[in-house]
């Protein structure tokens, strides 16, 4: 049986994408991105603050990290508070101690529950991006406009008010957008978005209130994945890592700068015996000439000087 010819057939089917949000591109065909000093690759660590609610709804579905077991959960409500009181400080020092910038993604109900931490992030030099109110409050194409907008705004009063920075990026709780979410997020005065999954650099991301620049923020190398639901060991994470990062800096000597996003969990990389499987990446990573510590806004900065030039 044939499929009838108008099957492939819609108003958008075009070359490339079937939406504006950008133009499509292959990343080999774009022109070389310069980092400062000449670096080879921008290394953008991005730990994130989360708070779940013991009395997650989970609409419309459960985020990664969410509640399990029938409430109260302590199990997991108490894993994940570990890592805003005991691991996020083990990472910061591992930080510290190698001399490195991060951008630190933080629910607004961090910020409001737990201000020392936020205010420790913040004295540390880290970069804030707003990672939505929760992680009970996702964003989603059932969300009306007007309430997507309030959950926008007020996270981005509470972050800007508490760490007394602009707070430039945005971070969707478990990356999930409504169509509007871009166009929210500009509106309310962020510039570039980390959501979306579909490439190894920066580009610039159409939104009806301006322009944005979307980040590489991959999840398949980051430890939720690794850790959790792949069920791997550190010395896997560690290699991926390792892997990853060795690939953008070949490519780096005939293709121009590259990004080397690591998100992390500190709940999860935060434990002792998981710390070390990072700390061996990046010292690797570190052993390498031209590795450029960064934070989002600075890679941002940087990346848009060089498509202005």
């Amino acid at each position: 049986m044939s499929l009838p010819a108008d099957y492939l057939q819609y108003p958008r089917r075009r070359y490339g994408m079937d939406h504006d949000r950008y133009a499509w591109s292959m990343l080999h065909t774009r022109p070389k991105v310069a980092w400062p000093g000449g670096a080879r690759v921008a290394l953008w660590i991005v730990p994130a603050l989360e708070w779940f609610p013991l009395d997650m709804a989970g609409k419309p579905f459960k985020p990664p990290g969410a509640m399990v077991t029938s409430y109260p959960d302590l199990r997991h409500y108490t894993l994940r508070d570990y890592g805003n009181r005991v691991g996020i400080f083990r990472l910061l020092r591992s930080l510290q101690a190698r001399g490195l910038k991060a951008s630190v993604a933080v629910n607004a109900a961090v910020a409001v529950r737990y201000p020392a931490l936020l205010a420790a992030c913040v004295k540390s030099g880290w970069e804030v991006v707003a990672n939505g109110l929760d992680m009970d409050h996702l964003h989603h194409a059932g969300l009306a406009a007007e309430d997507e907008t309030r959950l926008v705004t007020t996270t981005l009063d509470i972050l800007r008010r508490a760490s007394g920075q602009k707070v430039r990026g945005w971070l969707s709780p478990a990356k999930s957008e409504s169509f509007a979410t871009p166009d929210i997020v500009a509106r309310a005065g962020c510039d570039y978005l980390c959501d979306w999954v579909n490439d190894d650099m920066p580009y610039a991301f159409n939104s009806a209130a301006g322009n944005l620049t979307a980040m590489p923020h991959p999840c398949d190398i980051d430890d939720y994945q690794i850790l959790i639901n792949n069920h791997h060991g550190e010395d896997d994470f560690t290699d991926a890592l390792v892997d990853h990062f060795d690939v953008l800096y070949r490519e780096s000597a005939s293709q121009g700068g590259r990004v080397m996003a690591i998100s992390l969990h500190p709940w999860i990389i935060g434990q002792p015996f998981r710390i070390g499987a990072l700390e061996k990446a990046l010292d690797h990573m570190l052993s390498r000439r031209g590795v450029w510590s960064a934070t989002g806004s600075e890679i941002v900065d940087a990346w848009r000087a060089g498509q202005e030039a």
